[in-house]
């Protein structure tokens, strides 16, 4: 089968996947069913008919408003589509068809469902990051597949570690700053979502994502100041800022820190 014909299906499947990941951001924080009803307009409450709910393209034909009262529709709804679509080509890019497709795919999944609830809410449900712990520990037995003893150990005792890593890091920090400043600097929200991003991507993963979210989460924390006159208790999400080192990390962590490992010989 010619490859733009893969890719063509997986991105295809990861809008349609897109689509009911929308359905999630809005409804997890409100405690509502993601099952039914199925999907409304946010503003009338009208159904969407399928011809109007396909991934993408319907937005862009309706002008991205709703058939039946025409008011605006959030872009935050294509967006949501169009970054789920390019990632599951990427996954598939990086993974082929391999068990570690699937088990990312889920992962980037709740990365991104989380990232604009955070985005949007400022918290991070613990529906989502609580269970994805020990969907990412079980996940570390599937990464072993063809299963051997040895392969199951060193696959489950490296997520067992990055739950402590990712979890246990940022809640000696949190405390830490709490204890010093008497202000809370860093939510539970985010020390649950590090330690799941540890149990699927083990201690170095989570140590990668920390730094790297760390990083550019003050990157962002100085743009604002710097332009937007945001003072430093302002209130950046953190939860994003771990998504995208994650991601960063399943991607092409294992390059960067080669590369940074030699650099430091070269030194």
């Amino acid at each position: 089968m010619p490859e733009t014909i893969i890719y063509t299906f997986f991105f295809a499947f990861g809008a349609a996947a897109g689509s009911f990941l929308n359905v999630c951001i809005r409804r997890i924080p409100e405690a509502r069913s993601i099952v039914s009803p199925g999907s409304q307009c946010p503003s009338c409450s009208s159904p969407i008919r399928f011809y109007d709910n396909i991934p993408i393209i319907s937005y862009i034909v309706l002008g991205g408003r709703c058939r039946h009262c025409r008011a605006t529709i959030s872009a935050e709804y294509p967006l949501v589509e169009t970054l789920t679509a390019v990632l599951t080509v990427l996954l598939y890019v990086r993974f082929g068809l391999s068990p570690g497709l699937a088990v990312y795919f889920v992962f980037t999944a709740a990365l991104i469902v989380i990232t604009f609830i955070d985005l949007r809410l400022r918290i991070i449900p613990d529906v989502i990051s609580l269970p994805g712990i020990g969907v990412g520990l079980a996940a570390s037995a599937v990464r072993a597949f063809p299963w051997g003893w040895s392969q199951l150990v060193n696959g489950l005792s490296g997520s067992f570690l990055g739950i402590l890593a990712g979890g246990g890091i940022l809640l000696v920090v949190a405390t830490a700053y709490n204890l010093v400043t008497g202000r809370e600097g860093m939510g539970g929200g985010d020390i649950k979502l590090l330690a799941m991003i540890g149990a699927f991507l083990g201690w170095k993963g989570a140590l990668f994502t920390l730094f790297a979210g760390s990083f550019a989460g003050a990157v962002v924390g100085g743009i604002l100041m710097l332009f937007f006159g945001k003072d430093i208790k302002y209130a950046v999400p953190f939860g994003p800022f771990l998504a995208l080192g994650a991601l960063v990390h399943l991607f092409s962590g294992e390059a960067i820190l080669g590369w940074y490992i030699k650099t430091q010989f070269l030194l």
